[in-house]
């Protein structure tokens, strides 16, 4: 019964991204960008983090 709860609720998800970028290509390419700005901060995050710990945490 879950499987199939999980079916349904990506397939709204996925017509709701369509929807988005039918009728406002633009609005969907901000979205993306904002995506992607978000991974790669914290994608940097990380990399600092990281370094900050080889550095002995200091």
């Amino acid at each position: 019964m879950a499987v199939q709860g999980k079916k349904i609720a990506l397939y709204v998800l996925v017509v709701f991204v369509l929807y988005v970028i039918i009728t406002d290509p633009a609005k969907a390419a901000d979205y993306v960008q904002i995506g992607f700005e978000g991974i790669s901060s914290a994608a940097k995050a990380i990399g600092h983090f990281m370094t900050w710990l080889a550095d002995g945490a200091k």
